[in-house]
């Protein structure tokens, strides 16, 4: 439920973007989503529960699009691989650090406590979002009154590489959180190693978005680090298929990162070079929704064919392999 109004969201998110600009639809999309979490604490019965996922997905599904619109906006083209690297650095940190926050305070307190907490600080960074980003917003151009349309953005090669890349990226993820829980307890290895291999997988893309090494990004084509990205993802997962031992799987996870963080940037680049202000909006908007849809459909389909672990990875990095070979094709020199 949180991921199909997700979807919406961004959606949503993006066509609003452009229309009334970024800025507001960013502070409208925090300031809601505490909101929601706050509702936690009134949740009584599974109907509740999936009212509450599908606004809170929803809320969320406004944020994304139009804080990466608005970073955008404001990049300039030659540093615009460098600062895609170093947003995806604070979404890894995110996503390293969110599960861990979650598990230790809900394991001392309940959830809806957490929720209200985590939507404090929510709340906040809207309050401070609003005080500090509404100096600059006024500087941006003035809002199209003629925004491309759908049509327009599938026309467009480059807009068709970003969002499949984006989709393929997270169907991989799909697979790998619903595969590597199975891989290391089929290896009959500690289950809480699963937690362990995917804060290394993080840690590595990190440090390639952080290090002076992101320069890469603004010097190198981005449909050459898009190549390269899917290519080690895809190689990664047949490696993990083949390993059965706790080092090698560490190797693989890493060297899964550094794929990760190879093809984060490039996407966004490429959605970058191929649209303007008057379309970046929606862009976005259907770029993370074929991100939402994406996790959801690779660990749909894993499951729906009941395949194993090994078998789970080499359908995914099959997929990579394919985008990589395609990507190459159909490139222009």
């Amino acid at each position: 439920m949180y991921s199909l109004s997700n979807t919406f969201g961004n959606i949503i998110s993006g066509i609003f973007s452009d229309r009334r600009g970024p800025f507001a639809i960013l502070v409208i999309g925090l300031l809601s989503t505490s909101v929601t979490l706050f509702t936690y604490s009134l949740i009584d019965g599974p109907y509740s529960l999936l009212a509450v996922r599908f606004l809170h997905g929803l809320a969320a599904g406004l944020t994304v699009p139009a804080a990466f619109t608005y970073l955008a906006n404001r990049t300039k083209s030659d540093k615009r691989g460098k600062e895609s690297a170093l947003s995806g650095a604070f979404i890894g940190l995110a996503a390293i650090l969110g599960p861990a926050y979650g598990a230790v305070y809900t394991s001392r307190n309940s959830v809806p406590e957490t929720m209200f907490i985590t939507g404090i600080l929510i709340f906040s960074i809207g309050i401070a979002a609003f005080l500090i980003l509404r100096r600059t917003h006024i500087i941006k151009e003035s809002t199209i009154k003629t925004p491309a349309s759908l049509t327009d953005i599938l026309k467009n090669t480059g807009l068709l590489r970003s969002f499949s890349g984006a989709f393929f990226l997270m169907f991989s993820q799909g697979v790998l959180a619903y595969m590597l829980p199975l891989k290391v307890e089929a290896i009959g290895l500690d289950s809480q190693l699963s937690g362990l291999l995917l804060s290394a997988f993080g840690i590595s893309a990190i440090l390639v978005f952080l290090l002076p090494v992101n320069r890469i990004f603004d010097i190198v084509k981005p449909i050459y680090t898009l190549i390269a990205g899917f290519s080690v993802m895809g190689i990664s997962l047949f490696y993990l298929s083949a390993v059965s031992t706790e080092p090698l799987l560490y190797i693989g996870m890493c060297t899964y990162g550094i794929g990760f963080a190879l093809l984060f940037p490039s996407i966004n680049s490429i959605l970058i070079d191929s649209t303007s202000t008057s379309s970046r909006g929606r862009s976005y908007g259907y770029f993370y929704a074929f991100f939402s849809a994406g996790v959801v459909v690779g660990s749909g389909i894993t499951g729906a064919l009941a395949l194993n672990s090994n078998q789970g990875f080499m359908l995914s990095g099959s997929l990579l392999l394919f985008a990589a070979i395609t990507n190459g094709l159909t490139s222009r020199k």
